[in-house]
């Protein structure tokens, strides 16, 4: 059975960092790229960063690019997100997403707040 658990959430400062984690299990973690979206009350979820199955590739926001880094440890069977320089437009709960077989599996979200 296919579980996502994301971790690393809290509450920090405009200009701050935080390093989010989603730990995998259930599936051959290696061969599936992993996302992370985020979303906000009253909008859709949106994609923020995407890694290939062999983390060579990414594809961010265009509003995260240079502030957010998405990395994966496949002997870990994790995928993270370095975001630097966060604004309060960046607060949301964040998902990791994997898409395994037919069909995508999330996690229940980390909330991250940006405020002062």
């Amino acid at each position: 059975q296919v579980h996502l658990v994301e971790s690393g959430g809290g509450l920090v400062q405009p200009g701050g960092s935080l390093r989010l984690s989603c730990a995998a299990s259930g599936f051959t973690f290696s061969s599936v790229p992993m996302s992370w979206y985020r979303q906000t009350p009253g909008k859709e979820r949106e994609m923020v960063a995407v890694s290939t199955s062999a983390g060579g590739n990414t594809n961010y926001l265009d509003s995260v690019k240079g502030r957010f880094t998405i990395s994966r440890h496949n002997a870990k069977n994790s995928v993270y997100l370095e975001m630097n320089s966060l604004k309060p437009e960046d607060t949301a709960v964040y998902y990791c997403r994997a898409w395994v077989g037919i069909r995508d599996y999330w996690g229940q979200g980390t909330q991250v707040t940006v405020s002062s």
